[in-house]
């Protein structure tokens, strides 16, 4: 490690954490194993030493890390300190007083300098019940060499008829060469994210105005053919188990042609030290359909303390330090500026080695700020959110869509019937739940 971050880090942590080695506790994090996580674990060692606080670190995978944080707030189990949650979680938690407010974190930690659309999302009648660790919207990744070889130009908006098109053309299995990549992995927030936003640019809608589904609806039938045929044709095979990760490896060691996943992935895919194609992708836009509306999901993942935290102090210094200006400009030096976690802080695009490091940095950033929670497809719809709901059935609900969708990717039922099941289920869940009248 070199000298400069260590400079750096002192500055991070202040004369006040310092201050608290006397009082130095163990606290419990819960967190997702993607790949800015995984510096943030890496780099916690060094806020560890200046504070003398310890941390246990309890890292899962996307699916699971949902499941025990939302049985832990709920049950009110006390199991973590800190918890890593989504920008759906975050807002309904806060509500159900569930999680500690966390704007009393200082003058210095700069409140100011968060994207706007993304703090107002943490939000709760004006208390703010999380902090952005990094944020993303959704795009295309490409392979330009394979393009330029097949001769064929990737346009700044494509349709999805495009993308099959280029798919076909792209694939060699007997190569290990696939078309696109996609996300099958059953979740509301895994195969249903990108699905969430391949609907809505169809033309589809989860509920109409009245809270009733329309999940076997004619965009959604397209929407979901379209899909299916896609990853049977064109993916590689065993993809109801390829969630976010796995589709960034076989990205990253170039066995896809064409990726639509979170801008997040975008540094890792980039670095040299973690991808064999850094050299040869680019990137666009989301695909359309009908309608632009809805192509791009918006998500954030953030650091929260559950009320029942008795440390909450000490998890404040933590989330404090992990969010900071100074920790990106720490990433930075320490893991290259191209790693550094995206979409949160105005400075962050500012930095002119991001600048420089990040091609795709203007492109993320445009992605973010223009995803529009209140209007995710054509039609007016009761709920906010691109990718998911906003309501606390929608975990449920969206996982057993997933679940069913993906059961039609393995074959096991035809997309009709998987719509078909889950109509049927959600409509009973609705009911029961008082939404339909």
């Amino acid at each position: 490690m070199s000298v400069r971050p260590n400079i750096l880090l002192s500055s991070v942590v202040g004369v006040g954490l310092v201050a608290g080695i006397a009082n130095a506790e163990d606290i419990s994090i819960a967190t997702v194993n993607n790949g800015d996580m995984i510096i943030m674990q890496k780099l916690s060692q060094q806020w560890e030493k200046q504070t003398g606080n310890k941390i246990k670190w309890v890292v899962l995978e996307e699916n699971v890390l949902r499941e025990r944080v939302t049985t832990d707030i709920a049950t009110k189990g006390g199991q973590f300190d800190v918890m890593t949650i989504g920008g759906y979680e975050a807002p309904i938690w806060g509500k159900s007083g569930w999680l500690r407010p966390v704007d009393d974190l200082g003058n210095d930690y700069d409140y100011a300098d968060l994207l706007d659309p993304i703090k107002k999302g943490l939000t709760v009648n004006g208390k703010l019940y999380a902090v952005p660790f990094y944020t993303e919207s959704s795009f295309t990744l490409y392979r330009k060499d394979l393009f330029d070889t097949a001769g064929l130009k990737m346009p700044d908006q494509p349709s999805y008829d495009q993308i099959k098109e280029f798919a076909a053309k792209l694939t060699d299995k007997s190569k290990g060469q696939f078309g696109i990549c996609l996300r099958g992995k059953p979740g509301w927030g895994e195969n249903m994210a990108f699905l969430g936003t391949m609907v809505n640019t169809y033309g589809g809608r989860w509920f109409d105005m009245d809270w009733k589904p329309q999940l076997n609806s004619g965009p959604w039938k397209k929407a979901v053919t379209d899909y299916v045929d896609l990853m049977t044709k064109y993916g590689p095979s065993g993809a109801t188990s390829n969630g976010f990760n796995e589709n960034q490896t076989l990205f990253a060691s170039g066995r896809c042609a064409m990726w639509i996943d979170a801008t997040s992935a975008a540094g890792r895919i980039y670095d040299p030290k973690q991808s064999q194609v850094a050299d040869k992708v680019a990137f666009t836009r989301s695909p359309v359909a009908v309608t632009p509306a809805g192509s791009s999901w918006s998500w954030s993942w953030n650091l929260a303390i559950p009320a029942t935290s008795t440390k909450a102090e000490a998890a404040k210094s933590f989330i404090k330090w992990a969010t900071s200006k100074d920790y990106v400009k720490l990433v930075g030096q320490s893991e290259g500026w191209v790693a550094i976690p995206p979409g949160t802080r105005k400075s962050t695009y500012a930095l002119p080695e991001y600048q420089k490091a990040a091609p795709f940095a203007d492109t993320v950033l445009k992605a973010i700020m223009s995803a529009d929670p209140s209007k995710p497809t054509q039609d007016p719809v009761p709920y906010t959110g691109v990718q998911f709901v906003a309501i606390p059935e929608f975990q449920s609900i969206g996982t057993f869509v997933g679940q069913q969708i993906s059961a039609a990717l393995a074959g096991q039922q035809s997309v009709d019937a998987a719509l078909d099941a889950a109509q049927k289920q959600v409509t009973r869940d609705m009911t029961r739940a008082g939404y339909i009248k």
